[in-house]
């Protein structure tokens, strides 16, 4: 009898859940404008939570030493401001070079990789792997047709992304002053909103959840960092064009989970294509060889077991998270699942383990 009353009041809160979600759905007129404020402030929260986890380190070690912590962030906003000029002034301008000439080379690039795949075709070496009555050079330029659709589409969600660059600009600093200054006290605001019994477990909880945001953010920029220096060193040695630019690229795209590195690859191929068989055959070989060292030495070391999260299922979450909110969707997932699969955990301890260990 008790069980059987278990399913109605579980059977009723589902039922209430769903009707609260069908209600709101009805008024969302009244959501949007939050909905509409969320969109403005999420691109500079993101940027002021990466780099929050980034440089939080660096005030805690200035403030052990006796360093007023607002000095300490302002003396690493100064330094930080250093770096861009620096990086404006030395590394920019190689890039900037870089970038123009591949777009106004755009056209001679796609004749050059025409060529390339017409004269694999003629030598017979492209027959021996594809059918006879096969056109491969249709083939490639309808897969770059692909390609470039599939780009201009994450370019215009880029664009979309950084629109408010202006706001961005403004805001972003500013939120990442409060919360260098004052990070530690949201949690203890979160925490007093629950009941007391419950406290200790919601500070493991927030303590857990700020831990795992630090090494997945920290740990990234590492790996990625590690990653792009490794292929850059290789490119600079089989002279590959454009080396500089498409490592950026590379390290920027390596932030999205498992198809970055895939989507890394296909541009430095191309271009190593264009450049001979033997260079895309090179650069191949460098991209295996520094991912290899990335996954196997480097990633291990940086993340040990605290991201623990299976191929299949960080697939699975990409392609819901790309599907629900686009490039933000696939950016945030994984942060996302971590933090609920650290709350599901803590929450089936306190509620569920003893119930259904005995039942």
């Amino acid at each position: 009898m008790a069980k059987h009353n278990r399913f109605i009041r579980w059977c009723i809160s589902i039922i209430l859940v769903l009707v609260i979600i069908y209600l709101g759905s009805r008024v969302n007129f009244i959501f949007k404008p939050i909905l509409s404020l969320f969109s403005m402030i999420i691109v500079p929260l993101m940027l002021s939570g990466f780099f929050y986890y980034l440089l939080r380190p660096l005030v805690n070690v200035m403030e052990r030493r006796k360093v007023n912590r607002t000095l300490s962030i302002l003396l690493i906003y100064l330094v930080f401001a250093l770096i861009m000029v620096g990086f404006c002034l030395w590394v920019w301008p190689s890039l900037r070079t870089q970038l123009i000439n591949l777009v106004e080379n755009a056209p001679t690039l796609f004749t050059a990789l025409s060529k390339q795949v017409e004269e694999l075709e003629h030598n017979g070496f492209l027959s021996s792997f594809l059918p006879q009555d096969s056109n491969p050079l249709s083939k490639l330029t309808e897969y770059l047709n692909k390609g470039f659709t599939v780009l201009t589409e994450y370019l215009s969600g880029l664009f979309v992304f950084f629109s408010n660059f202006a706001i961005v600009l403004i805001t972003f600093p500013i939120l990442l002053f409060y919360m260098l200054k004052e990070g530690g006290k949201f949690g203890e605001q979160v925490v007093s909103f629950i009941p007391k019994r419950f406290r200790v477990d919601a500070n493991a909880v927030l303590d857990d959840i700020d831990h795992m945001l630090s090494s997945f953010i920290v740990g990234r920029v590492i790996v990625n960092v590690a990653l792009g220096v490794l292929m850059y060193v290789g490119f600079l040695f089989i002279d590959l064009p454009y080396a500089l630019l498409l490592t950026v690229v590379a390290i920027i795209l390596n932030f999205i989970p498992f198809i970055g590195s895939f989507l890394s690859s296909v541009p430095i191929v191309i271009i190593g294509f264009i450049e001979s068989p033997s260079t895309a055959i090179w650069s191949v070989v460098i991209i295996t060889i520094a991912q290899q060292i990335q996954d196997n030495l480097i990633a291990p070391y940086v993340f040990g077991k605290q991201l623990d999260i299976h191929p299949l299922t960080t697939i699975i979450l990409v392609l819901v998270g790309g599907d629900i909110a686009g490039i933000l969707g696939i950016l945030l997932i994984i942060p996302i699942y971590m933090i609920l699969k650290i709350v599901y955990r803590r929450v089936y301890e306190l509620f569920f383990k003893q119930q259904w260990e005995n039942a």
